[in-house]
């Protein structure tokens, strides 16, 4: 009878151990996926447009007023005037690959910094999103000369 009592306790003891470990792991797989949808991805559409240097695709990403950083120019630019000065910049600094190097952000806006090649160099970007009805657009802009 004894040891049927502890073979009991045993089995209940194991049971509560299991129980444990799997909300352990529901929780942390709960916070992986939250923390992936809340950061959420970066239109693949405006990585391909600085991988090959399309100004016009990338525009249509551009919030009406854009805060623009590039060289010989850094102001804040109508959607139409940053397309112009980034097609600008793409036909000197002709693009041969852009990959990220981090992102993160938060329900709403998010921001990306990365590495675009040139047949002229490395420049630094860096790019703003906000989510407005539905839609990303990019409110700042930066791209920078590596040293």
């Amino acid at each position: 009878m004894y040891a049927l009592k502890i073979e009991y306790f045993n089995k209940v003891k194991n049971m509560l151990s299991l129980k444990k470990s799997l909300f352990v792991i529901f929780l942390f797989t709960g916070l992986m996926i939250y923390s992936l949808v809340g950061t959420g991805q970066v239109p693949e559409q405006i990585i391909v447009s600085l991988k090959s240097g399309n100004s016009k695709n990338l525009s249509e990403f551009f919030n009406q007023n854009v805060e623009l950083v590039v060289p010989e120019s850094d102001n804040v630019y109508s959607k139409a005037q940053a397309q112009q000065i980034v097609g600008n910049f793409f036909s000197v600094y002709t693009p041969v690959g852009f990959n990220i190097i981090h992102q993160g952000g938060k329900e709403g806006a998010k921001y990306v910094i990365g590495n675009l090649s040139t047949k002229n160099g490395i420049f630094r970007v860096y790019f703003l999103l906000k989510q407005s009805e539905g839609k990303d657009y990019i409110h700042q802009l930066r791209i920078e000369k590596q040293e």
